[in-house]
């Protein structure tokens, strides 16, 4: 008797020992979906940390000579910090955005002279010498760094504060560099690129199209709205069954969802999407957040990622089933974002920002 006792307690004790290792993909506490002042100074902590930490960086640089091998904040040194060239940028973004939102931000001075002696026209300049440097370079952040540059641009645009239509007209040299670069770029795209990452059609154009609306491009406005429509106007019945992939942080089928309701009349949506994703009209559309047993892992983190970007796409929509959605992947995510690892610290904040964005306004409209 005593040994099976023995027995059956090592097998009680085992099974809840190997539940308790599996146990990381369960969603954390409920996060309050509200970006206040104290949410605001949390999350300005990140950017503030990493726009000016020049390593680790991940290059996106092709060698074509020896003097091609200087460090990165040689080649770019606006945008040097956060791990990479376009985190760099949607950091600077998400200081403008708080900053711009939250004048009470405890760090807001430190933030504008970070912004000031990044955003230069000397080091600007250097940053559009760049795209001309080789052939290589021409592609550079083809089309996720241009759209977040460009968001960064319209976000400076719209704030009526003197400082930041200063660094407005510092960037707009690059900006006018990424519009023609689209411009020249989409007529030659056959084909839309339906990944999860960084290439993702939808995501470039949608981003790009917000900055030439509020900027008034006009040419870049209808160099989008024709790719657009020649990608998607005929797809029907999205796959979103098949997401995410393992390291998605964009939904291929909810970004090309987000670009078609900006292009499209009202009316002429309401039967696009009828048709593209039935499901998420009649209400008995099931989409989980992606879960991340990691993330410590740069590339499993995405999927924290992938839960922002899918808010950001679902609040437009303005529909109770797409609301509920969207809140359950921002609580899933949203404790998660400052964790002490930089593979999530260098670039989370700014898609939580940006899903905070969406949600303030889709809820300004109701």
């Amino acid at each position: 008797m005593l040994r099976y006792l023995l027995f059956t307690s090592l097998i009680v004790f085992g099974f809840i020992a190997c539940k308790d290792t599996t146990s990381q993909a369960e969603p954390p506490v409920q996060h309050t979906i509200t970006l206040n002042l104290e949410e605001a100074n949390r999350l300005a902590e990140l950017p503030l940390k990493c726009i000016t930490q020049p390593l680790p960086y991940k290059s996106g640089h092709v060698i074509a000579k020896e003097e091609d091998l200087d460090l990165p904040i040689i080649h770019h040194p606006a945008f040097y910090g956060c791990f990479d060239w376009h985190s760099a940028v949607h950091g600077h973004w998400s200081l403008i955005y708080l900053m711009k939102s939250f004048p009470a931000l405890e760090r807001y001075d430190e933030a504008m002279t970070m912004l000031k002696s990044n955003i230069t026209p000397e080091n600007i300049q250097i940053e559009l010498d760049y795209f001309s440097m080789n052939k290589y370079t021409k592609s550079f952040e083809r089309t996720y760094g241009w759209a977040w540059l460009l968001v960064l641009s319209e976000e400076l645009y719209t704030w009526d504060n003197p400082d930041a239509q200063e660094l407005y007209n510092t960037l707009k040299p690059l900006a006018n560099y990424i519009s023609d670069a689209y411009q020249s770029y989409l007529p030659k795209l056959v084909y839309p690129i339906r990944v999860g990452e960084h290439s993702n059609t939808g995501f470039g154009l949608s981003f790009a199209w917000d900055y030439a609306q509020t900027i008034g491009d006009t040419a870049l406005s209808r160099s989008i709205k024709d790719a657009a429509t020649r990608f998607y106007k005929a797809d029907v019945d999205c796959p979103i069954g098949w997401e995410p992939s393992g390291y998605d942080f964009l939904s291929p089928c909810l970004q090309e969802m987000d670009i078609m309701r900006k292009i499209l009349e009202p009316s002429e949506f309401k039967t696009w999407i009828t048709s593209f994703y039935p499901a998420l009209i009649n209400e008995t559309a099931e989409l989980s957040p992606g879960k991340i047993i990691d993330r410590t892992d740069g590339k499993l983190v995405h999927l924290d990622g992938l839960n922002f970007s899918r808010a950001w796409c679902l609040y437009p929509m303005e529909l109770p089933l797409a609301n509920r959605i969207a809140d359950e992947h921002m609580h899933f995510s949203l404790n998660n974002i400052k964790d002490g690892d930089y593979s999530g610290e260098h670039w989370l904040a700014s898609f939580a920002l940006y899903a905070y964005k969406m949600k303030n306004e889709s809820n300004a409209t109701q």
